[in-house]
């Protein structure tokens, strides 16, 4: 798939204000500071379309951009920075689990981890509720460039093992915003999952009122 088009549309609070369209979405979830807006503005090949600060705990809203006039790409607010008020990231947390868990038009997850570190608790636990949820997501280890070309391979198997067993993951990619390494696979993947039927939402929330569940919390 090639972008031909990108451009940001809103910036959302509230789930009763997402598009009404019908237009798939593929979102983007991570810790602060992980690489979110880089990656998008590499995948669209536009420099500054996402905003990129040196602060983390930026992006506090659902950021939506048009891809080739014909799906979305969603930035979620990162989870994990220490600095945000707890309200703050309660806050958050109420905001990205009524979206994931109640959104149809997600076709698939880009759940984005650094290369350099093995996941945390956070990231395992982001994996775990997109499982729970039935949600098809792919594990992107980026800032790959970061590491030695010898240790890469060590690295993806320690992320990998640390994850353990994912039901719902469909890949691990590698990837790099400065050397361009696994965007093309990216695309590819995207380009698949935006034409796949979308998922059973109620039978997910009926497991999840049985269940009497709230499994990831930003304000741990």
């Amino acid at each position: 798939m090639k972008i031909t088009s990108a451009r940001f549309v809103a910036s959302l609070t509230d789930v009763k204000q997402l598009p009404t369209d019908g237009l798939p979405e593929i979102a983007l979830v991570g810790r602060s500071n992980v690489g979110k807006s880089s990656l998008i503005n590499k995948l669209c090949g536009k420099r500054n379309l996402a905003f990129i600060s040196s602060t983390p705990g930026k992006t506090q809203a659902l950021n939506y951009f048009l891809i080739n006039e014909s799906f979305y790409i969603v930035d979620l607010p990162g989870y994990g920075y220490a600095r945000v008020p707890e309200h703050v990231k309660a806050g958050w947390s109420k905001l990205i689990e009524n979206y994931l868990s109640n959104r149809e038009q997600i076709k698939l997850v880009l759940h984005i981890v650094d290369a350099r570190h093995e996941p945390t608790e956070l990231d395992k636990m982001m994996a775990g509720w997109l499982d729970y949820f039935k949600i098809p997501y792919i594990i992107v280890i980026t800032k790959i460039d970061k590491i030695a070309r010898s240790k890469i391979s060590r690295q993806v198997e320690i992320i990998k093992n640390s994850f353990g067993k994912l039901k719902y993951c469909q890949d691990f990619i590698t990837f790099s915003a400065i050397t361009g390494v696994g965007k093309n696979e990216l695309l590819s993947a995207i380009e698949k999952y935006i034409t796949t039927p979308g998922r059973n939402v109620c039978e997910a929330n009926n497991y999840k009122r049985r269940r009497k569940a709230r499994i990831f919390n930003l304000s741990r």
